[in-house]
């Protein structure tokens, strides 16, 4: 074994630095990666790989195909099944069949021999052996998905903080006019804000407990509060004064929504039961029981189910008003409390959300359709969705997560910064709301402020590219 060792002489007197470093260089030259710069196009390997893509999708059909072959054919060029059309030879290739002919690219290429021709490099892939091994990505392209490519929306950036309230902001509502807002809090006032300037308007008490419902009604001059006080009140905007007050929940109210179509309120609270009221006589048409914990979400809507509840028994109930206010239908896909819902402007879909997932479903038949594609990983206290299909979910960590409605893909995790004097802790969101255009976004948080979101307008698809991988496996549950 003399010859390794006179090889290795010269490498002895080198320095073990002075050979990490060469190795570092090579190692460097073989795998840096260019950073932001795309390779060149290299025209040879895509002539290989469509020819191969070719061959792949084709290959059935062109054996099967009994058309004789163009008049202009090669000497000593056996007739087969295949076109030349589908192949991307050099002049003066002669090869053995058209399955091979198709995955031919470059001059010179010797009939039944892999050989690479001097010059220049011709690659001849043949497919007598299984073809598993040259269906790489390298090749192929993967097959593209069933699952909906997500609308590109721009990013929402915060443009205005508005402090005011003395305690955690707990509900919103906008006026139909889209001129105000108001927000009821855990220091027992509504205030009202006017939408263009975020200046406070008017302020209202009555309330002895934190205020967890508002709703402001399209058809009266009429807004809605409820709070933990087991008091559900109708305040006459006219004279900036509570009208009606309705009495009947065994503890604090949760939440609180206004039929669209019919003088009935709806609200729900830690006694299990969802209530209906009539608005003029304050009675209690009809006591929605069936739930096990707190209702803490409800909607309604004009057509059957009128009224859908979430709670904290981690259901959702569909319940029909027009036969003494029985359960239609009872979702058991959630882990946790579905603490929050928001129904779509447009469609016959609804979201919930609770800490395990996102969840959407069909109306009025309640199926199920899809998980959105991320977790938020928090309790999730409020959503809601507008009419471009943006999703919007509030988290109990200061998380506003914005999302894609057809497809459930995440574009924006944008996080709430508390206001200078908060403690860090106190980043919550408990509510939030979109104006009645659906361009602005309207949060309520621990720190006792009131944010206002918009859509970046300089952003575009070039500074904010939409990066999403569609879902491998579907869970349907």
């Amino acid at each position: 074994m003399p010859g390794p060792a006179v090889a290795m002489e010269p490498v002895e007197p080198q320095s073990l630095k002075k050979l990490s470093f060469k190795s570092l260089k090579r190692a460097l030259d073989l795998f840096a990666p260019l950073h932001g710069q795309f390779p060149p196009p290299d025209p040879e390997s895509k002539k290989i790989r469509l020819s191969h893509k070719v061959n792949v999708e084709y290959g059935g059909i062109k054996h099967a195909s009994t058309q004789p072959q163009p008049a202009k054919q090669d000497q000593g060029h056996p007739s087969s099944g295949s076109s030349n059309a589908l192949a991307l030879p050099a002049p003066g290739d002669a090869q053995k069949g058209g399955a091979q002919n198709a995955l031919v690219v470059g001059p010179a290429a010797q009939p039944r021999t892999n050989d690479i021709g001097p010059g220049k490099s011709s690659a001849i892939i043949s497919t007598s052996g299984p073809s598993d091994r040259f269906s790489t990505s390298a090749l192929m392209e993967r097959i593209p998905s069933r699952w909906p490519r997500p609308v590109w929306h721009p990013p929402w950036k915060n443009y205005r903080v508005i402090s005011g309230h003395l305690g955690w902001v707990r509900s919103i509502a906008f006026d139909p006019s889209n001129n105000w807002f108001c927000t009821g809090s855990a220091d027992r006032t509504i205030k009202i804000w006017d939408v263009a300037s975020g200046r406070l308007k008017l302020t209202l008490t009555g309330h002895i407990e934190q205020i967890r419902g508002l709703a402001v009604s399209n058809r009266h001059t009429y807004m809605f509060s409820a709070g933990d006080d087991k008091m559900v009140k109708c305040w006459d905007l006219e004279q900036n004064k509570v009208i009606r007050s309705y009495h009947g929940h065994l503890s604090g109210v949760y939440c609180l929504a206004l039929h669209p179509t019919l003088d009935v309120l709806l609200t729900g609270g830690r006694d299990s039961v969802c209530r209906v009221w009539d608005i003029r006589t304050k009675t209690q048409i009809f006591a929605l029981s069936g739930h096990e914990n707190t209702v803490c979400s409800v909607f309604t809507r004009p057509t059957d189910p009128q009224v859908v509840t979430g709670s904290h028994d981690t259901t959702i109930k569909f319940w029909d008003l027009r036969h003494g206010g029985k359960t239609m239908l009872t979702l058991t896909h959630h882990k946790k409390s579905v603490r929050a819902m928001a129904l779509h402007p447009k469609e016959n879909l609804f979201a919930s959300a609770s800490a395990d997932n996102i969840k959407k479903f069909t109306l009025p038949k309640g199926e199920f359709m899809h998980n959105m594609l991320s977790q938020q990983k928090t309790i999730i206290n409020s959503m809601a969705v507008n009419e471009d299909g943006v999703l919007a979910t509030a988290g109990d960590n200061g998380s506003l997560w914005f999302w894609d409605w057809k497809s459930g893909h995440n574009f924006q995790q944008a996080q709430t910064v508390v206001q200078p004097g908060s403690l860090d802790s106190e980043a919550g969101i408990y509510a939030l709301s979109y104006d009645v255009t659906g361009t602005r976004l309207v949060t309520c948080e621990a720190d006792k402020t009131i944010k206002m979101w918009k859509e970046d307008e300089t952003a575009t698809p070039e500074t904010h590219p939409l990066n999403f991988k569609p879902p491998k496996e579907i869970r349907r549950f």
